[in-house]
């Protein structure tokens, strides 16, 4: 058999479970998810490798209008992923209707693109509910093929994967059969971190929080890692923390048991809150903290 290889961008508005979809298909817990809209902030790759086959999965920020220069970075990472890739994963919720966003996206949809629908959270939705949200986005699109899906429950994944294998072109193996995310581990801790934070606060540290790992260094069994939040507000700041440290903790022993998860050894986590004013709207902040607009 022919190896079959190419990457696929993942895109859609944002809260419509497009990392939740990939963490699907990846078969365990990579990306953060959220049910807060904008978790994703970075374009990831993701790659899914079978004997004959390898995949790679570009999980991008939902796309959205952007209030802030962190916004705009995020939207044009998002959209500069559309021409880069051999197949379009366009994810989208059963509403029974194609919203200002959804048009706007598939305006950007390359010439002749092979995109693919995909109607997340089929198990939140009747028959009747789909079926309408895939007729209308039909109507306005060619797409190469129409799926309903539940990535919370896997739910018509292998489908959609079989689709997959029967699409890509051939092509070579572009990363070791092992890896599963192009990103160092002192990212996916720091995102895991972050995760924590939107859990545990809700909707009093919406995005202002950013995590930086300062440090990650292993002494016999155990890994120290030395880790950075960094909001916007000294109200922030304090929300974080919490009284007597009692939030901080919390983040911190949730997160460990991810990054333990993670790296197969046991965690020292050593957290830090640190206040950079309105760091969303300044470039220099943007690029310190790892947010650079691709070209």
């Amino acid at each position: 058999m022919p190896h079959k290889s190419g990457f696929i961008a993942v895109v859609g508005r944002p809260n419509v479970g497009k990392s939740t979809l990939l963490n699907c298909v990846l078969g365990e817990k990579i990306l953060i998810v959220s049910d807060k809209p904008q978790t994703t902030r970075n374009k990831i790759r993701c790659i899914y490798t079978e004997q004959d086959l390898q995949a790679v999965f570009l999980d991008t920020p939902g796309i959205h209008k952007p209030h802030h220069r962190l916004g705009e970075q995020l939207v044009a990472n998002a959209l500069t992923a559309l021409a880069e890739v051999d197949q379009i994963w366009f994810v989208v919720e059963p509403t029974e209707r194609v919203g200002a966003i959804e048009k706007e996206i598939i305006t950007k949809f390359p010439k002749e693109a092979q995109a693919v629908l995909i109607v997340n959270k089929a198990d939140t939705a009747t028959p009747a509910v789909i079926e309408s949200t895939l007729a209308a986005f039909r109507a306005i699109y060619d797409f190469q093929a129409a799926f309903s899906v539940s990535a919370a429950t896997g739910e018509r994944v292998p489908e959609l994967l079989e689709h997959l294998r029967a699409t890509l072109p051939e092509g070579p193996q572009y990363y070791p059969e092992d890896m599963i995310i192009d990103q160092p581990e002192r990212f996916v801790a720091a995102e895991m971190i972050r995760e924590k934070v939107l859990e545990l606060t809700r909707d009093e540290i919406p995005h202002s929080a950013a995590v930086v790992v300062e440090g990650m260094k292993e002494q016999g069994d155990i890994v120290h890692v030395t880790a950075t939040v960094y909001v916007e507000r000294e109200s922030q700041k304090g929300i974080i923390i919490g009284k007597s440290g009692a939030m901080l903790k919390a983040i911190g022993t949730a997160a460990r048991i991810d990054i333990e998860s993670l790296l197969g050894s046991q965690i020292h986590l050593a957290l830090w809150v640190k206040v950079r004013k309105d760091w969303r709207q300044k470039e220099h902040e943007l690029k310190r903290l790892g947010y650079e607009r691709e070209r």
